[in-house]
């Protein structure tokens, strides 16, 4: 056990100069700007009563798992959906969104449309997107499964939803990278 006095010592020398990369962290992975600064609060809270028991080696992994751990608990508990709320809606004279067979016709058209386009794609920049957009895989799961880079997961998913919407709209849905006058440019 940690006295009060080492404790806030610590996460004052430790723990707030990561502030900033904290909240960066979080907004990266969380959806609602509006509760960022909450969680990051919840964060410094589960981050100070762990570390009562022992001081951490390194604030900076411990925290940022800490978060990681927060995070992924705030999205299990967002996809639980309280009875009361589902009453609520239910009170309220709100028609259902039906699905009309145009709608439905049109919904089976887009997806064959987006298919299309999928198998256009270089083999790489497919199994990117599919793994990434279809299956739900994170970055680090996409290039551990492909044993690619990380960076080459994230430039692949550009340049194939690039690709796919542009087939969806009526192009050639053709990847294109830029040119190396462009590239340049753009790190001028």
């Amino acid at each position: 056990m940690v006295d009060d006095a080492t404790l806030e010592a610590w996460f004052c020398r430790e723990v707030f100069p990561l502030e900033r990369a904290l909240t960066r962290f979080i907004r990266r992975n969380w959806r609602e700007e509006s509760d960022v600064l909450d969680l990051r609060q919840e964060v410094y809270a589960r981050v100070y009563e762990a570390a009562r028991d022992g001081l951490p080696r390194q604030a900076g992994p411990f925290v940022f798992t800490v978060a990681r751990n927060h995070l992924i608990n705030c999205a299990r508990r967002a996809r639980i959906v309280s009875f009361d709320q589902v009453a609520d809606l239910e009170s309220m004279d709100i028609q259902p969104d039906v699905l009309t067979p145009d709608r439905h016709l049109a919904a089976r058209d887009e997806l064959r449309r987006f298919e299309a386009g999928l198998e256009k794609l270089p083999r790489q920049c497919r199994e990117v997107v599919r793994l990434r957009k279809i299956e739900g895989l994170t970055t680090r799961e996409t290039a551990d499964r492909l044993s690619i880079a990380r960076g080459t997961v994230e430039q692949q998913l550009v340049h194939g939803m690039r690709a796919v919407a542009d087939f969806m709209r009526g192009g050639s849905g053709k990847v294109r990278r830029p040119t190396s006058k462009a590239r340049a440019r753009n790190q001028e």
